[in-house]
């Protein structure tokens, strides 16, 4: 059943399944499920175009659309409003105090933020920590809330969950089953799957969704510039569906991204982030990470762009219980 809040002067409801919405019966919520509509918050981030492949009509797509937006509120609102609004946006810690000064306190919720680097720069080991992290208590740096893992490179790995969580002093096992853990194995399998799992991101209270790495199966699939404009179609709305779950839900888009050499580099960073200015417009946090020798555990990380922090650096270090501080004489010793 609907949960109805009743407003004299106007009446206001509040719609908890598709088949709540008005205009909307099994059949139709049926195929918008098969279009990847799971939720009601989905569809009031949808556009008609996207409704009508499910067989109804633009204007019922409209009023579907509709009914959906004035059940989760989205209306114009003055700046000090949103100014409230800021304040339902939470951080997870990253593990490290320094990169969450870099960050202004951590993982934001409602954005995507996106780390990219070389392989062996910690870009994965992040993610491990922060899956671990999100479910520690708000007091403690995390948001008692699942982690969603999608995996494109084979990356995850459950043991480094476990050291983790030991160190953190949470319980292995109990850490394990709020991690919902997906394979992606091709770039449509990977689409398909953020598109999918918008009910299960309601259902487990997930806070934290990962993808690792977000370009991999996109950089492999589409070859030669002949492909590249589809490649970034796709990758754009790929990127958008993302966001809008990152807003529908609260909670925080945490992507990795390869890179490539810039031979045409003479000064500056001599690699830049695979997916050009569609990753790079559509990440709100892109952080660059380093390794200062091969054999050292010391990262370097550089806020690359956001929306309202500053450019800049911080050091810190991946070890067997996972992100840490590192003191001024082991970054020396890492740099030699």
């Amino acid at each position: 059943m609907a949960l109805e809040e009743e407003e004299r002067g106007g009446e206001k409801r509040r719609y908890e399944t598709l088949e709540d919405l008005p205009g909307v019966g099994p059949a139709i919520a049926a195929k918008l499920r098969s279009l990847g509509f799971h939720t009601v918050e989905s569809l009031a981030t949808a556009s008609v175009k996207d409704l009508l492949p499910a067989g109804i009509g633009e204007k019922q797509a409209a009023k579907i659309i509709e009914a959906a937006r004035e059940s989760i509120s989205i209306e114009f609102i003055t700046s000090d409003e949103l100014l409230k609004e800021r304040s339902k946006v939470k951080k997870i810690t990253t593990g490290s105090r320094a990169l969450d000064e870099l960050l202004n306190g951590g993982i934001e919720t409602q954005t995507i933020t996106e780390f990219y680097g070389e392989y062996g720069t910690g870009k994965s080991q992040i993610c491990h920590q922060l899956c671990v992290n999100v479910q520690l208590p708000e007091d403690e740096g995390g948001l008692d809330g699942a982690a969603m893992y999608i995996d494109t490179e084979h990356t995850f790995s459950i043991e480094r969950i476990i050291q983790m969580s030991r160190f953190r002093g949470l319980n292995p096992d109990s850490v394990l089953k709020r991690i919902i853990y997906a394979e992606a194995l091709s770039s449509d399998h990977q689409i398909l799957l953020v598109e999918k799992c918008d009910e299960i991101i309601k259902k487990h209270g997930v806070r934290l969704l990962v993808v690792d790495s977000l370009t991999a199966h996109f950089r492999s699939e589409y070859l030669g510039r002949e492909m590249l404009v589809e490649r970034q179609q796709k990758l754009a709305r790929h990127m958008f569906k993302l966001f809008k779950l990152a807003r529908a839900f609260n909670l925080a888009v945490v992507v990795t991204n390869q890179v490539m050499a810039r031979p045409d580099s003479f000064i500056g960073p001599s690699v830049e982030a695979v997916g050009g200015h569609i990753v790079a417009h559509t990440s709100h946090t892109r952080i660059f990470l380093r390794r200062p020798s091969a054999s050292s555990p010391v990262r370097i990380a550089r806020l690359v762009s956001s929306p309202y922090l500053p450019e800049g650096e911080r050091v810190f270090k991946i070890t067997e219980n996972g992100v840490e501080d590192v003191e001024e004489e082991e970054y020396k010793k890492g740099r030699r």
